[in-house]
């Protein structure tokens, strides 16, 4: 790193750090702390919940895939982006849930079924995610290492200490920092700002790769594969392990039915203004994480052809001997594309780059620590205290146990032994709630028939099979024949059958929704419009209801939801017609690498020019309106997520008051 880089690195962070300490003044009370007061705009929220996609373990994993399989798995991807569309522009889960005004998953579980349901899936969810969690910090920190070049080791006394485990205390007390200062409302900021300096990064360091590779040295590379084990040609990939199209078509459907299920950004899930605000949030952040896929395949085409291209050859004899000295094979192949770039970055390009990897490290950190720390105070402590915390007290439990999570993912980064890709792990994690706690979700907000019993069947049996999966693979490693993605496909069918037999066989009553989801007589008149009305043309069918969007979209809200939906369908055409013409004739490797040229390269660099404007200038406004919206909020310090007979607290409270004034007037007359 050269003095230029270090400048380049350090400016952002310091931006951050003032950011942090000037957004403490704003927090009043449990809601600013847990949901930013529930006043976050759509760009507020898709700027900043994507940063925490953008730190170095992000970009690991997505590398180990990359380098794995080439291009061939973004043809298959587009397999599942119309689908993931649709889910985003129809609200599916998300609205619904921030209709019942829940500040966690698990406080819309006692909502929809019991405080006993709650806890379990509190801790459930609160234990699944500290371990999903904790080799993030570990893996973040070793990338660092081999990109900034640091020693593995160093001495103290007689003692060998691994670099790694100073630096990851380093990242985490500085997100603990960001974290415990104003809770979400720091946590978004600091992240969306973040997130607008790195779409500008990107730019720049798009332009250095392009000057310093040629297609013709990528596309040697690339196309110099064994047979089935293609780069470019996806109907000549079926012998790459993992990565495949069975892989897609099982993360696809994990991902829809788990919509929201996994709470490692619960918070933004109830932070937005109102509900159409924050379906608008999630189609917005489909269209920023265009712009960021094209730095990322880039880098990490650009560093397979620096490693095995003749041109550099003596250069990257200097990255093998860096790897040769990794003993561990699993951090070896983790950390070989970190080391790669490291050594062709010129100089003030790889300060660029260490900012975007050292700020999504405080973003994806800090956004973890809030989530599982609030998730065990929220959903475990709450709810079983008889007697409940004053604001402050809930505040200092929250800061408590945030401080918690952080020395967990410290000792588990230190002791646990990774056999796998990260994203295998992840998977095979998230599965253990995701694959009970989906059909809980998906039917508590959708299904009046769906019961307690139906929901503990459900989380029960996926997370033992998950769970015995991992133990299984931790054992038997190699031998075992399912991985992380298998696990949690199978465990995500079996308890999606087993919620609505169980639910069948034990409704009784059907559930009030309209009471759960504050409509009709239960809606309240002081939050938003768009909750309060009653769409008394949603029986009228139209094409544009059918995909979701309705008379909250506003025309440019029409625009946007309805381009990415034609983006998609456009790629996913492509991919259709691609793959029919490559069974009655296939394509020349030549076709396939001008294709990759323009469609992996070429439209995601444009892409990126496009969204680094447009979500810079949107992301700015919403830091505008939250402030101000701050200024002139009225706290209610009854909204800090206890729930009594099914109802949040500041509305039992209301509701009860309310019919003491009738009660009162009655008399009166």
């Amino acid at each position: 790193m050269h003095f230029l880089d270090w400048t380049l690195l350090l400016l952002p962070v310091l931006l951050v750090f003032g950011i942090g300490i000037y957004t403490q003044r704003y927090l009043k009370s449990v809601a600013d702390f847990m949901s930013g007061g529930r006043l976050a705009g759509p760009y507020l929220l898709a700027v900043a919940r994507g940063e925490m996609q953008a730190g170095a373990v992000v970009f690991v994993a997505l590398f180990e895939v990359i380098s794995r399989a080439g291009f061939t798995l973004v043809w298959w991807s587009w397999i599942s982006v119309p689908i993931t569309i649709l889910v985003a522009i129809s609200g599916f889960v998300i609205y619904r849930y921030r209709e019942t005004r829940a500040m966690t998953l698990a406080q819309f579980f006692e909502l929809r079924y019991s405080k006993r349901f709650r806890v379990f899936a509190g801790v459930l969810g609160f234990l699944a995610g500290i371990m999903n969690f904790g080799i993030i910090p570990a893996v973040g920190s070793r990338c660092m290492i081999y990109f900034l070049g640091l020693p593995a080791t160093f001495t103290v006394g007689t003692f060998s200490v691994p670099t790694y485990i100073p630096l990851m205390a380093f990242f985490l007390s500085v997100a603990l920092f960001l974290t415990l200062s104003g809770g979400l409302i720091t946590m978004m900021v600091t992240d969306c700002v973040e997130g607008i300096l790195s779409q500008i990064f990107y730019l720049i360091i798009i332009a250095a790769l392009l000057m310093i590779f040629s297609w013709s040295q990528i596309q040697d590379v690339l196309v110099n594969r064994p047979a089935g084990e293609s780069m470019v040609n996806p109907l000549d990939s079926g012998s790459i392990k993992d990565f495949n199209i069975w892989y897609v078509l099982m993360t696809s459907f994990v991902g829809v039915y788990g919509t929201m299920a996994w709470q490692n950004a619960s918070a933004y899930n109830s932070a937005a203004i109102s509900p159409h605000a924050s379906v608008m949030g999630g189609i917005l952040g489909r269209w920023r994480e265009f712009g960021k896929v094209a730095v990322v395949t880039l880098l990490g085409i650009c560093a397979v052809t620096y490693l095995q291209h003749p041109d550099f050859a003596a250069q990257s004899t200097v990255v093998h001997q860096e790897m040769q000295a990794i003993s561990d094979p699993q951090i070896q192949k983790q950390m070989e594309v970190p080391i790669a770039i490291s050594h062709f970055l010129p100089t003030g390009i790889k300060g660029l780059l260490c900012a975007i990897l050292i700020m999504g490290i405080f973003g994806g950190d800090s956004t973890h620590l809030h989530s599982w720390g609030g998730i065990f105070v929220q959903d475990v402590l709450v709810p079983l205290r008889r007697k409940p915390f004053t604001p402050k007290e809930h505040i200092k439990v929250l800061r408590l146990a945030i401080v918690g999570v952080a020395l967990f993912a410290f000792a588990f980064g230190m002791l646990f032994q990774q056999t796998e890709y990260i994203t295998m792990w992840w998977q095979a994690t998230t599965a253990i709630y995701v694959g009970g706690a989906g059909a809980a979700i998906i039917g508590g907000l959708y299904w009046k028939k769906g019961t307690t019993a139906g929901a503990w069947t459900a989380l029960l049996t996926g997370s033992l099979l998950c769970l015995g999966g991992i133990v299984a693979r931790q054992i038997w490693r190699d031998d075992f024949p399912l991985n992380g993605t298998q696990i949690s496909f199978s465990a995500t069918l079996l308890s999606l059958l087993l919620y609505v037999v169980v639910s069948l066989l034990t409704c009784r009553e059907d559930h009030n929704m309209e009471q759960l989801l504050h409509r009709g007589k239960y809606a309240d008149p002081t939050d938003s419009k768009e909750s309060a009305t009653v769409a008394a043309d949603d029986r009228k069918f139209t094409w544009s209801r059918l995909i979701g969007i309705d008379e909250k979209f506003s025309l440019s809200d029409r625009w946007i939801a309805g381009g990415l939906l034609g983006w998609s369908l456009l790629w996913f055409a492509v991919m259709v017609v691609g793959t029919t013409w490559n069974l009655l004739s296939p394509w020349p490797v030549a076709v396939w690498s001008d294709y990759w040229h323009v469609a992996g390269i070429g439209v995601p660099i444009v892409m990126c020019v496009v969204t680094g404007i447009w979500f810079t200038w949107g992301g700015l406004l919403d830091i505008r309106q939250l402030f101000r919206r701050l200024h002139t909020q009225k706290v209610n310090h009854l909204d800090d997520g206890s729930v009594v007979n099914h109802q949040n607290l500041d509305e039992r409270v209301a509701t009860e008051q309310s019919k003491s004034r009738t009660a009162a007037e009655r008399i009166s007359r």
